[in-house]
């Protein structure tokens, strides 16, 4: 079978988009797979360094304030379409899949044109424009959480969660000592994402200085383009400051985390039962993360604090509360086991081949 993929801008889409990938691969180690992406993108370097063929389209999104702007995005969006008609022609897929960003829409709309069947995936509760808008023109929606449901045609939209759910289980937890962590202690790890938020990571800074003594250890994970900043600081010795960590690894290891809300990072608190404070980004479109968090809030698998509540001391009195309550501990775990979907990359690629013509039974019998 030979399948396109297109996912772009951020590893909320990306990382997604590589989990079908592997398990496609698993299913059948002869798939043929092409990887369109954006050509100033992350997915630019990722992708390809796993050895992925990797086409790049130069597009942008729609400006919804400087709408002269848009002239080039038009024009980078139909010169794309036609590129993505050449390499469809030259390629022959069985099936086109878009697993969000911009990028996808020119991807999607080509295989339409060419009657190639195509599936999209929404990682949020909230869907992104490019979904919404191509919702009209696929024949399978896959979402990752219930809520999404709704959002989307009912007679071709399938419950699957995220399938960076289903490559979590498989990673090996990290040695902590290692990173010169104590097993005897328990570990808080705060993320704020893959570049790091530098408000959060100054508010963490400052407020630094209510860690010591604590008998648990934290680790700080700033991203890269804050940790030199970070590292000018003092910190108690329990606190130990990373730039990067492989953090599905690190999450195993993990008593309690505290992160932003995007829909990848909750598939894996999820699927790990990792107990967590949720600090949703306040700034992406449709304010998502925090429609994403109060998903985990509601069941009491979570505990939420917006970023403009974080002031003096209320994060490290909100970790102490949680990892003094072995109770609360274990009805957080006991409600992140209830909503975990352990499978959803078989579920994805199982919807995927009876999308095809090669695909239901007759393909089970194959592969």
């Amino acid at each position: 079978m030979n399948v396109i993929i297109s996912a772009g801008g951020t590893g909320g889409h990306i990382y997604p988009a590589l989990a079908i990938i592997n398990r496609l691969k698993e299913k059948d180690p002869n798939v043929r797979i092409l990887y369109i992406g954006t050509h100033n993108r992350m997915e630019r370097d990722i992708v390809p360094e796993k050895g992925i063929p990797f086409e790049s389209l130069e597009m942008y999104g729609l400006y919804r304030k400087k709408i002269y702007k848009n002239v080039k995005t038009l024009s980078c969006f139909y010169k794309s379409y036609k590129k993505c008609i050449r390499l469809m022609k030259e390629f022959q897929p069985d099936l086109v899949v878009g697993v969000g960003g911009y990028v996808t829409a020119p991807v999607i709309l080509a295989a339409h044109k060419l009657k190639i069947k195509t599936a999209i995936h929404e990682q949020n509760s909230v869907p992104g424009a490019s979904n919404q808008f191509l919702s009209k023109y696929v024949d399978k929606i896959m979402v990752s959480f219930p809520s999404s449901m709704k959002e989307f045609p009912k007679e071709k939209t399938v419950y699957t969660g995220n399938p960076c759910s289903e490559d979590a289980l498989k990673v090996k937890p990290i040695k902590k000592e290692e990173y010169g962590l104590s097993n005897r202690r328990k570990l808080v790890t705060i993320v704020m994402g893959s570049l790091g938020a530098s408000g959060i990571n100054q508010f963490l800074i400052d407020s630094m200085r209510y860690f010591e003594k604590k008998e648990y250890e934290v680790a700080f994970v700033t991203g890269k383009q804050d940790y030199d900043h970070v590292m000018e600081y003092s910190f108690p010795s329990n606190v130990h400051i990373y730039p990067y960590v492989p953090l599905t690894s690190f999450m195993k290891k993990t008593d309690l985390m505290i992160s932003r809300a995007g829909a990848s990072t909750l598939s894996e608190i999820m699927a790990l039962h990792v107990p967590s404070i949720l600090i949703p980004s306040p700034y992406v479109p449709n304010n998502h993360q925090y429609k994403n968090a109060m998903g985990l809030v509601d069941a009491k698998a979570a505990v939420l604090l917006e970023e403009k509540e974080l002031k003096d001391d209320i994060l490290v009195n909100t970790i102490d509360q949680i990892l003094s309550n072995p109770i609360q501990i274990e009805m957080m775990k006991k409600n992140l086991e209830k909503m975990a979907v352990t499978d959803s990359a078989t579920r994805i690629v199982k919807e995927l081949y009876q999308l095809v013509t090669i695909g239901g039974e007759n393909n089970e019998t194959r592969n």
